[in-house]
């Protein structure tokens, strides 16, 4: 359904008020979104590149966690930024300032981080599920299909419940795991060492993958979002301090992620390394723990920890997925329903994997899942460089220098991380002629949108301005009195329900205003109207017809012209929007009531499918 409102996540935006007096209370206003954010960086995907890297490096990555924290703390600062000063988020912007092709494939590939996304949730709650309840795998990651539609119900209770309910998870984790390393005993002297960077072929796919873990794409479409939940002035000083907090809390929330990796990793380095043994899946790691700490509760805190990060990142993928295809495409779908679509897609690979291969290879999966998120990385980046640097659309609030080179070295690193990561797969695999063939033709389409990305900025071609609503003079909006618009003919759509009252009351009186013609409607969709049509001759039709007759003489007694339509259709919105074409009115006027039927689950109430069908004045009654 293309929607017309032009806020991201509209149900949400500005629901948050931060008019509170002193400086603590509205800076606890204003967190909330980072930790939202902050969940994607500590989920299970970030758990298998974690324990890879502890497990068989040491704490030699160590340091990449640092860097990839810092390099996210940048970005989505940049990410905040963006959505506060044009109230854009990163989906709409991209839609904007790029041509419809590009745009296209940016949310292709998007869609495809997202999917990765939920793969290694998708994953990690069906390993947390086998190592707690002993659940075979194949059945946790079916359960997983149902499990995360309850949590949609959670946004119902306000997005600072939410947030309330992401921090407890996150705190609950970070308690698993401070208790894991005083049991673990790590050597915090080896621990320093690994802050030194280094690197060579044999660690590069950890590296890599540690760093799709950490700075995730579709977090940087989710955050500029986020931060329009949040009332503020449209003013440059209000805008400004909206920044500051908004910065103070993504360093606070990503450096709480960051501590829950580098947990992880210095727990595999300490408890795994240092005995010789390279975890090659969770389930491994959850085994030894206890024999090798001397205690159950280990494994216990483990497996808790990993359900609740699975679920906690279950939260952010939802939303991510509906603020990119709302954002790129201007469609909205119901949120079930794109959280069952984007579900699904995850499922096929995980079933087909553990159908095919058994558990063995659920670890490598989940390694993979992470290095795709990698490789799309650049694809969002440098579009937030690239707008957040536009003086014409962020103002005073464009990126200094200092910052662009700084942004601009982060996605060079990127860049030149995936460039090794490609040859060295390359040279790695033997592929046959027609194998080469079949990798080649993406990898030139991605290399193609690559290189366009990056020399478009260099065209001259600015990115169109965002223009908030506010800034409109008021007056270009007021029309002559040779605009106002005259009803000759309103059309009626009814549904023998209490809202037809509701919709009757406001059509009469603009009728008795401009002495419009009335045209009630009514689409009948019983099984025998919808074999027999016009035929049909149930007690239900039979009462329609007296019904309608009646609500028509009674108006024309009003001194208001009447007239009424019954019609046949196993779809009242697309009979209404027939009927509309034919009879030609200038206004629909209908009751905001929905039908209940398939369609109207999919696409929303039959108003919604009705109202972009039709050029004809739409009036909703609520």
């Amino acid at each position: 359904m293309i929607h017309s409102n032009p806020r991201s996540l509209a149900e949400l935006n500005s629901s948050v008020s931060t008019s509170v007096p002193g400086t603590w209370k509205r800076l606890a206003a204003f967190a909330g979104p980072a930790y939202l954010v902050s969940i994607g960086y500590m989920d299970p995907g970030n758990w298998a590149t974690d324990l890879e890297g502890g497990s068989r490096f040491g704490y030699k990555l160590l340091w990449v966690l640092v860097v990839s924290n810092a390099m996210a703390i940048l970005l989505q600062t940049l990410s905040a930024r963006l959505g506060i000063v044009t109230r854009r988020d990163l989906a709409q912007a991209c839609r904007e300032a790029y041509p419809r092709p590009v745009s296209f494939a940016l949310w292709i590939l998007c869609e495809i981080a997202i999917a990765a996304t939920d793969l290694a949730e998708v994953l990690g709650a069906a390993i947390a599920l086998n190592l707690l309840f002993g659940l075979p795998l194949l059945w946790g990651v079916l359960l997983t299909a149902v499990d995360s539609f309850f949590i949609l119900y959670l946004l119902k209770l306000g997005v600072q419940k939410f947030e309330w309910i992401v921090r407890c998870l996150i705190l609950g984790i970070g308690a698993c795991f401070a208790i894991e390393l005083f049991l673990a005993k790590p050597s915090w002297g080896a621990v320093a060492v690994g802050l030194i960077p280094s690197i060579d072929n044999e660690s590069l796919y950890v590296a890599i993958a540690i760093l799709g873990a950490t700075v995730m794409p579709h977090n940087l479409y989710l955050h500029s979002s986020l931060v329009q939940t949040r009332q503020f002035g449209l003013g440059e000083e209000e805008k400004r301090k909206a920044c500051h907090f908004n910065l103070i809390d993504s360093t606070i929330a990503l450096n709480a992620a960051l501590l829950v990796n580098a947990a992880i990793l210095i727990l595999a380095a300490a408890v795994f390394y240092q005995r010789g043994v390279a975890v090659t899946e969770i389930q491994q790691a959850h085994q030894m723990l206890s024999p090798i700490l001397g205690t159950a509760v280990a494994s216990a805190l483990f497996a808790v920890s990993l359900l609740m990060s699975g679920q906690a990142s279950t939260l952010t993928g939802t939303l991510s997925g509906q603020i990119v295809m709302e954002g790129f495409l201007n469609l909205r779908l119901n949120p079930w329903l794109r959280r069952l679509i984007t579900r699904g897609i995850a499922l096929i690979p995980a079933v087909a994997v553990i159908y095919t291969s058994g558990d063995q290879k659920v670890y490598e999966l989940l390694i993979f899942s992470q290095v795709v998120l990698s490789l799309q990385l650049p694809f969002a980046i440098i579009p937030l460089i690239r707008l957040t640097s536009d003086r014409q659309r962020m103002g005073n609030f464009a990126n200094r220098p200092w910052v662009i080179a700084l942004a601009v070295t982060v996605a060079a690193v990127i860049l030149l991380l995936n460039g090794w990561l490609v040859k060295n797969t390359f040279e790695k695999i033997n592929l046959s002629v027609a194998s080469t063939y079949y990798l080649l033709l993406p990898t030139l389409a991605l290399a193609t949108l690559l290189a366009y990305l990056l020399i478009e900025p260099f065209t001259g071609k600015k990115p169109p301005k965002a223009v908030p609503l506010a800034n409109i003079a008021v007056l270009d909006l007021l029309p002559t009195d040779a605009d106002l618009p005259l009803y000759r003919k309103i059309l009626v759509p009814l549904d023998h329900s209490r809202s037809d009252r509701l919709a009757l009351r406001h059509a009469i009186a603009l009728a008795r205003q401009s002495g419009a013609e009335l045209v009630l409607l009514h689409v009948e969709e019983g099984a025998t109207s919808q074999v027999y049509g016009p035929e049909s001759s149930t007690a239900e039709v039979t009462g329609g017809d007296h019904y309608l007759s009646g609500i028509t003489n009674s108006i024309s007694n009003q001194n208001v012209a009447c007239t009424y339509l019954i019609h046949h259709s196993t779809s009242p919105a697309a009979e209404i929007v027939r009927v509309a074409r034919t009879v030609r009115p200038d206004l629909i006027v209908m009751a905001a009531h929905g039908h209940g039927k398939i369609g109207d689950l999919v696409y929303g109430e039959t108003i919604e499918q009705v109202r972009h069908a039709v050029k004809i004045p739409l009036f909703v009654v609520q």
